[in-house]
């Protein structure tokens, strides 16, 4: 029996785990609900400081603070919608 096989053999089996998907790892779908989570709560945290700044209830800069974080929000999100419109018309441009 050829000794350098049963290295590589051996070699081989205990890098096969790394090559394995990690069980605990977010798939992609849970992280793009957890963004969207993250998305819908800024929108809320916004629209709970704009209506108390109406009332009297928070501080201007509060209300500057909250707009702006809804606006970046907002921002992201048009812009990863339009990337995925451009990759789906990319994709209808490809020839079959």
């Amino acid at each position: 029996m050829d000794v350098r096989s049963l290295f590589a053999a051996q070699k081989y089996a205990a890098q096969r785990p790394a090559t394995e998907p990690q069980p605990n790892a977010d798939s992609a779908a849970a992280r793009l609900r957890g963004a969207a989570e993250d998305f819908a709560t800024t929108l809320n945290e916004a629209e709970t400081t704009a209506t108390a700044a109406m009332t009297g209830d928070a501080d201007p800069h509060a209300l500057v603070q909250a707009l702006a974080q809804s606006e970046l929000a907002v921002e992201t999100v048009v812009a990863l919608r339009n990337k995925v419109v451009e990759a789906y018309q990319e994709i209808l441009r490809m020839p079959v």
